[in-house]
C-alpha cells in the first residue's frame, strides 16, 4: 500500500544527461530501477523493488492520463507521456516518459520498460494547463465518472488541435 505523503512545492530537476530507467512486471510492480530513479525518488532500492510503480504518483496527475497510458501499453504499443512524479519527501519532479511493453511468448505484455528523461520547460508549461483542466473535470464528475470526463476533455483538446495524442505529445 502506498504511503500517504503530503506534496511540497519543491522541484527536483533532472540533468539533461539523466535517464531514469525502471522495469515492472505486468501488474506494474517494480522489478528493476536504476540509481538515478532511486536518487530522484528518495526511496531506497529495497523500498522500490516490489512496490507498485504508482509509489511516485503525484496527486497533480489526472487519473485519465494513467488510464490512457495503461490502455495503450496493454495493447502492446509504446506510450509517451509527460508525468509529474512525487518523491518520498513530497517534492516533485517532471519527466518525459517512454513506456514500452515487454512482450511474453504468448504475445501479451509480460512487463514494461520505462525510460524517463528531462522534459523541455515549454512542454511542461503546455501540459500543466491541460492536466489542471483534466483534474478539474475529474473532480466535477466524481470518482465513478472521473476518468471518462478527463479523457473526454483531453480528446476534445486534441480534436481542436487536429492532432493525435502521439502527435501532440511529441510536438510540445
Amino acid at each position: 500500500m502506498k504511503n500517504k505523503i503530503t506534496p511540497i512545492n519543491h522541484e527536483r530537476v533532472l540533468k539533461a544527461s539523466d535517464f531514469i530507467v525502471s522495469k515492472t512486471d505486468a501488474s506494474g510492480r517494480i522489478t528493476y530501477c536504476n540509481e538515478i530513479f532511486i536518487e530522484l525518488s528518495g526511496y531506497s532500492e529495497e523500498e522500490l523493488l516490489g512496490a507498485q510503480h504508482n509509489i511516485v504518483r503525484h496527486p497533480d496527475m489526472p487519473r485519465g492520463v494513467f488510464h490512457f497510458l495503461w490502455t495503450t501499453i496493454n495493447e502492446g504499443r509504446e506510450c509517451f507521456a509527460y508525468v509529474k512524479n512525487m518523491a518520498k519527501d513530497g517534492s516533485y519532479y517532471w519527466v518525459f516518459a517512454n513506456v514500452t511493453p515487454d512482450t511474453g511468448p504468448d504475445g501479451r505484455p509480460a512487463g514494461y520498460f520505462s525510460v524517463r528523461r528531462k522534459p523541455h520547460p515549454d512542454a511542461i508549461a503546455a501540459i500543466t494547463n491541460i492536466y489542471a483542466a483534466m483534474l478539474a473535470e475529474e473532480q466535477k464528475a466524481g470518482p465513478r465518472n472521473a476518468i471518462e470526463a478527463s479523457l473526454n476533455l483531453l480528446h476534445s483538446k486534441l480534436e481542436q488541435l487536429n492532432l493525435s495524442y502521439e502527435e501532440f505529445i511529441l510536438s510540445i
